[in-house]
């Protein structure tokens, strides 16, 4: 049974936190598009679609999909244009992790209470 190693999970989780913030791009486009149907438009029944706690949430993991997603492209980037990116790529992706989690915390630790409503009545 194969089990994947560094390589094949940075693959993956690039794919799929490249994917989430494409589709959150969409959304985010259409949905600021309803603006220009008026203050009685469907923009603010979207707005208040996404206050719900599943969004909320949601954003949050959209927050941390952006924070891994720019630090692995560094680390593609090394890996590409460097002679000893390829050779060093599984401790460039554990720093990318260490990245990740170096400013993903502090980030969440801020967002995370104005995204849930926390101390200010949300």
């Amino acid at each position: 049974m194969y089990r994947g190693r560094e390589g094949q999970w940075a693959f993956v989780l690039h794919r799929l936190s490249g994917v989430a913030l494409a589709l959150y791009l969409l959304l985010h486009v259409l949905d600021i598009s309803l603006v220009m149907y008026g203050p009685e438009g469907p923009f603010n029944t979207f707005l208040a679609f996404y206050h719900q706690w599943p969004f909320r949430v949601g954003l949050i993991l959209v927050m941390a999909a952006v924070v891994y997603h720019a630090f692995n492209g560094l680390r593609i980037i090394l890996m590409d244009f460097t002679d000893w990116g390829t050779k060093y790529h599984r401790q460039l992706w554990y720093g990318v992790l260490g990245a990740t989690t170096v400013v993903g915390i502090p980030v969440l630790l801020k967002v995370v209470p104005e995204i849930l409503g926390v101390g200010h009545g949300g």
